[in-house]
């Protein structure tokens, strides 16, 4: 209790320094400047306080609809969660420690048709072409960002956006990432960018979307702690030793130019041009809010992306981290390359004026050209595909959508993905409500089909593809704080990884995978999250339980329930702050084991399951004009109980910390 004492004293300390240091830097005016695009409407000089407001970013998602632009997000809210790995809608299992590999702990599909490599363990990290965002920026607009500081992982990014003229913008977004780890061989780094351009012409036709994407991600690997003199494997049990973290062995123990470690290096270039084509509606006219409608349009994708998935180690396997093998020097590579081009034709049927009716079509063709490489192999594949969309929404209370997606050749040819969609709104307070089903044929990713690492190889071209089929009901009411959504799938050929079966336990079998197939699979999630108020304290609540006749092969838990409990209010009218207390939990559940070289999570044949117990995290964020801060004390309940926990085998989970971030928004 003394410690636990301790720690509270240390993160209220480190609260109130943070919140008195930024109210003394914030102390200042907003700067003022020339609204030139005004000037240029009105012909006289207006200065204007620029706020939020005028900023303003797209996406290619938003693009592909009409030429729309929401407002730059300012709130604090979620800013504590600044590690992807344990976001509370979308957590994850993982290697205990910050870049680490992770996988998805709740069912998540994957709805991506045609080739894919099939490395995921890092990819909650990456800078994907598809997520970078293209400003509209009356002023020049920049921000910065850290975490951590002096504590085990500093995170840190830079923003810069400026509009060179009113049709022209560039900006540019900057990543660096060093963390310690918690054990020996955890301290991960990463390097990434993003350099983007967004051009619209004077008559609001044309558009250009450019940008070019770089990412290096280091993973270390240090094989699991080694578990040969700790009762059950369990460190969290082990009562016989007072070590602290970095005195437990790990399996693998390079250092320097011997370091193990997974490194994915993933560069994209990506152009969109897109004209619009005879009328064009406009809503907001001469607002910042202003959207462009066509009703015909033409466009071209094109896209160049280079990845490459490394595994490198350089020392003799003495703790079993790998399966049999006299491998000292390992460098296995997969290298692949992409280029993709993607036509598309929208045409838009709708009255004229402010419309509420509308109805669309798209049709598209994209082809992708893939050259593949390991380290015995290379091939060149390509695949062609049609696609299209039928929609058509009402009276802005029925929205209805129809898709089709259909590799016709190709190596993956006969992969489909089928989608309907229906919002249906019943005002205010009624809420919404929003039917789908989809119909998915997927080939299974490269790295079931073909493996040619060290300590792993394995040819099987006899896959076959999975079918999933799915129907999903959602209801939403923002008045009633609610959300909740059921879904059921249907599957068969599931495919997975799994340690070959040793009944025998031969030393020369284990921890050797083999990708296998699974038979039909049900799988029922329910997800509801309802958001409680009473005067300034908030009660907010996610609840998600999945139910299947396979959840050991899925390898996922039964319920998962994240509860966050926090005080909002405004601190001498100048610091709009909360401060609270989330509390995590899933039951347990048949937790995977990792295959370090192959960068895959695999059931193994033991079968041991894990709870993440009650998690507690105390939190506090703060918002001082343009200025967010946060200050986190994660596990805050490790003092008292669990005294630590795992969710993959033999990865301990990282002990309770301290973190501090705050991020600074510009402009000029």
């Amino acid at each position: 209790m003394n410690i636990l004492l301790r720690r509270i004293f240390i993160f209220l300390a480190f609260f109130f320094i943070g919140v008195s240091a930024i109210a003394q830097v914030v102390e200042e005016e907003f700067s003022s400047a020339l609204d030139s695009a005004r000037a240029a409407e009105d012909n006289r000089k207006d200065s204007v306080i620029f706020t939020a407001r005028y900023i303003r970013y797209t996406t290619l998602a938003m693009m592909k609809q009409s030429t729309r632009t929401v407002q730059l997000d300012t709130t604090h809210v979620n800013f504590q969660y600044y590690n992807k790995q344990n976001l509370p809608w979308n957590p994850s299992i993982n290697l205990g420690s910050y870049g680490l590999a992770s996988r998805d702990l709740l069912f998540v599909p994957n709805k991506t048709i045609g080739f894919q490599p099939g490395f995921h363990a890092l990819e909650r990290y990456i800078i994907h072409p598809d997520s970078v965002q293209y400003f509209r920026a009356r002023a020049r607009y920049s921000e910065l960002s850290a975490v951590g500081f002096f504590f085990n992982d500093q995170v840190f990014r830079a923003r810069v956006a400026q509009n060179i003229n009113p049709q022209l913008n560039i900006g540019a977004d900057y990543y660096a990432t060093n963390t310690d780890g918690y054990y020996a061989n955890q301290d991960y780094n990463d390097r990434k960018a993003a350099v983007y351009s967004w051009y619209e012409s004077k008559n609001n036709r044309y558009n250009l979307l450019l940008n070019a994407t770089f990412n290096s991600l280091n993973s270390p690997e240090n094989g699991s702690i080694v578990d040969r003199n700790i009762p059950g494997g369990d460190i969290f049990k082990d009562t016989t030793s007072n070590k602290s973290n970095l005195g437990y062995l790990t399996r693998l123990r390079g250092r320097n130019a011997t370091r193990p470690y997974n490194k994915w290096k993933d560069n994209g270039l990506f152009i969109r041009q897109s004209y619009f084509i005879g009328r064009l509606d406009t809503v907001n006219k001469g607002t910042p809010e202003m959207e462009i409608h066509p009703t015909n349009a033409v466009a071209h994708n094109s896209s160049i992306r280079q990845r490459k998935f490394i595994f490198f180690k350089n020392e003799a396997d003495l703790e079993g981290a790998f399966p049999y093998g006299d491998a000292v020097l390992v460098d296995d590579t997969t290298s692949i390359t992409t280029i993709t081009n993607d036509f598309s034709y929208s045409f838009y049927l709708r009255g004229k004026g402010v419309f509420k009716n509308e109805a669309k079509l798209d049709l598209g063709f994209q082809n992708d050209l893939i050259w593949y490489r390991d380290s015995l192999t290379s091939d060149f594949y390509q695949n062609s595909m049609v696609k299209g969309t039928l929609g058509y929404r009402f009276s802005d209370r029925v929205d209805l959508r129809a898709s089709v997606n259909q590799i016709v050749v190709g190596r993956n040819a006969g992969d489909f993905l089928y989608e309907a969609n229906a919002d249906i709104s019943f005002g205010e307070r009624a809420g919404k409500i929003s039917l789908g089903a989809y119909s998915q044929n997927k080939s299974p990713e490269m790295v079931f089909s073909r493996m040619n690492y060290t300590y792993h190889q394995w040819e099987h071209d006899n896959l076959e593809k999975t079918k999933i089929q799915n129907l999903s009901f959602a209801y939403r009411n923002p008045l009633l704080g609610f959300h909740g959504k059921a879904e059921y799938f249907l599957m068969d050929n599931y495919t997975y990884f799994k340690e070959i079966d040793n009944p025998d336990d031969n030393e020369l079998l284990r921890k050797l995978i083999e990708p296998t197939q699974s038979g039909n699979i049900n799988l029922l999630k329910v997800s509801v999250g309802q958001n409680f108020k009473f005067r300034r304290f908030h009660l907010d609540n996610l609840v998600v339980y999945q139910k299947s006749d396979a959840n050991n092969e899925l390898a996922i838990p039964e319920l998962y329930t994240w509860h966050s409990l926090y005080y909002a209010n405004i601190l001498y009218k100048v610091m709009d702050f909360r401060l609270g207390m989330d509390v995590r939990f899933n039951t347990p559940f048949r937790s995977p084991s990792y295959a370090i070289n192959a960068g895959q999570f695999y059931n193994d044949n033991v079968g041991i399951e894990y709870s993440t117990y009650p998690i507690a995290d105390v939190w506090f964020t703060g918002n001082i004009r343009r200025v967010n801060l946060f200050v986190s004390y994660n596990f805050a309940n490790q003092g008292l109980y669990p005294k630590g926990y795992y969710t993959v085998r033999r990865y301990p989970m990282n002990d309770s910390n301290f973190r501090f971030g705050v991020s600074w928004k510009f402009y000029d």
